[in-house]
């Protein structure tokens, strides 16, 4: 009953902005890869990327977001790891990080939208040129992608145990393996004087 294919589902009943389904799937591919690499289960590690923020469409608030979400898993009979993950992964919760997948979200999460972000304004629009160097200077102009909170990302890789660029290269090849599904694939770009 708690596949990815129900997962989707609740994903897709609460979340209709391309861009927010999209994170979904970036976080969910950071998430496998790592689950891979550290000998988790992949298929709940995935689950908790695809589900962290499926309340934040309707609810964005630190109010609601992600109580009302874990209160919606609680009421479907979602277990609860991965309840407690999705919790865990927004500082404002109170809800301190304990286990693997737990510090992996957390890792993953502002760091796969900031990558999306990177990989948007490059001439090809494609995560296939971004290179970790390329992400780690976007980080110190404070003015790009705004939003996205640089301590969070620092304090990601630093409590999954990871340098920065190794877990910055690491979520741009996982990201990079479905490309296509989160609108990265790139453009071409035009040869000078063509």
């Amino acid at each position: 009953m708690f596949n990815r294919e129900s997962a989707w589902g609740l994903l897709t009943e609460f979340t209709h902005s391309e861009s927010l389904l999209k994170h979904a799937l970036a976080v969910e591919a950071c998430l496998r890869a790592y689950a891979r690499k550290f000998g988790e289960p992949e298929e709940t590690w995935g689950l908790v990327g695809l589900l962290h923020d499926f309340d934040y469409e309707r609810w964005p608030s630190l109010q609601d977001h992600p109580f009302r979400g874990n209160e919606i898993l609680k009421q479907r009979g979602w277990p609860e790891p991965i309840q407690r993950a999705i919790l865990a992964h927004a500082e404002h919760t109170g809800v301190s990080r304990h286990s693997h997948l737990e510090h992996a979200l957390f890792a993953c999460d502002e760091l796969a939208g900031f990558i999306t972000a990177a990989a948007l304004v490059r001439p090809d629009k494609s995560i296939h040129s971004l290179e970790p160097k390329s992400v780690r200077r976007r980080m110190k102009d404070k003015a790009f992608a705004r939003t996205v909170n640089r301590d969070d990302i620092l304090k990601g890789a630093q409590e999954l145990g990871v340098e920065l660029d190794e877990h910055i290269g690491f979520c741009i090849a996982a990201m990079r393996a479905i490309a296509p599904q989160l609108g990265l694939e790139g453009t071409p770009v035009a040869a000078p004087g063509a």
